[in-house]
């Protein structure tokens, strides 16, 4: 199975089209409805409603973050709670400076333009944007060489909404064009509980609290993977049982998809089942470790470890990944003594 973007996981934070079909439908409508994010939520409503008493256009918001934590969403709102139109599009979509003038010259007075995977745009298009943020403005290029003349092309005020999972890999001179920078962080398992009501009750989904519990502790903290969780468990409820999602329903269910109790699935067992079986915990290299679990390296490092280690049942040290105790006791497992490990190795946690 290809796991190389997350996009055939369960529990992966890639959306495909069943999943962006839904979210448009669960999607919440305004900044009080909006559940989670308290803290950038706060903020950002500060700055609309000044935005709105002086009659002018919000500052431009950076949205940062994992996917999956509502950045599409906020957007939207930032929309509808200034009371204009959205423009969306994305930075692998804009490949030269053209593709960016074209966009910003047909923007309407207020309009909000969102700009998905920000950092992935083309360097031609992020140097227009610096001008096109900071003073409205953008040089269109007429002709080439010496007979090349830059013609200024004017633009209406409008709101830029950038939103990135990577926000290291941003120059700092975008950066600092954004009056606002948002930073998403991952759900409590109360907090998702609280979307999975919501959303049980667009979906019509009978839900018990002790169900909730149980599919958000499940969620890796992801609002967009206990939506996906809810329909995979409402299917069984439907098929298997009455209807009701009840916890021995959504566990039942959730094993049946093999998502276990702390959100792991086949390709996080299968990667700590191999360090842990195959190399007595570590380390070793990720190359290794990549053969040894039948995936590509990229795979295991980019789509595998980064929920592990954020769990702590991985660590990565130079001279390769370790499994932590809490990875013996996750998969039922006895670490070994103290100095264990290959021959010749020393133990992370032991002399």
């Amino acid at each position: 199975m290809n796991w190389e973007d997350g996009a055939d996981r369960l529990v992966g934070p890639a959306a495909d089209g069943e999943d962006q079909a839904v979210e448009a439908a669960l999607r919440p409508k305004d900044l009080e409805e909006f559940i989670g994010q308290e803290r950038v939520r706060e903020q950002l409503d500060l700055v609309l409603r000044a935005a709105r008493a002086r009659g002018a256009t919000a500052d431009h918001v950076l949205l940062s973050g994992a996917p999956g934590l509502g950045k599409t969403t906020l957007s939207m709102i930032i929309a509808a709670e200034m009371g204009a139109p959205i423009r969306i599009t994305s930075g692998p979509a804009i490949q030269h400076a053209g593709d960016l003038a074209a966009i910003l010259s047909s923007l309407t007075e207020g309009e909000v333009l969102f700009l998905d995977e920000i950092h992935r745009m083309s360097r031609p298009a992020e140097e227009m944007l610096y001008m096109a943020m900071e003073d409205f403005r953008v040089d269109v290029i007429v002709g080439k060489g010496p007979g090349a003349t830059a013609i200024p092309l004017e633009l209406p005020p409008f709101t830029l909404v950038g939103a990135t999972t990577r926000a290291g890999l941003l120059p700092p001179p975008l950066r600092d064009r954004f009056g606002f920078t948002g930073h998403m962080e991952f759900y409590e398992p109360a907090e998702l509980e609280r979307v999975l009501h919501r959303s049980a009750r667009l979906l019509e989904v009978d839900i018990e609290p002790e169900g909730a519990a149980e599919i958000a502790g499940r969620s890796r903290g992801t609002p967009r993977i206990a939506n996906r969780l809810l329909r995979r468990v409402r299917d069984y409820a439907q098929v298997k049982a009455d209807g009701v999602v009840t916890r021995d329903v959504a566990a039942a269910a959730l094993g049946v998809y093999e998502v276990d109790a702390r959100g792991l699935d086949r390709l996080d067992r299968a990667v700590l089942g191999a360090l842990l079986k195959l190399f007595n915990g570590g380390p070793v290299g990720l190359s290794t470790l990549s053969v040894a679990v039948g995936e590509e390296r990229e795979t295991v490092e980019e789509v595998a470890e980064p929920f592990l280690v954020r769990e702590g049942l991985l660590a990565r040290t130079p001279r390769g990944r370790v499994a932590t105790p809490a990875a013996w006791q996750h998969l039922g497992l006895v670490p070994p003594q103290q100095g264990g490990g290959a021959p010749g190795q020393q133990g992370l946690f032991g002399v």
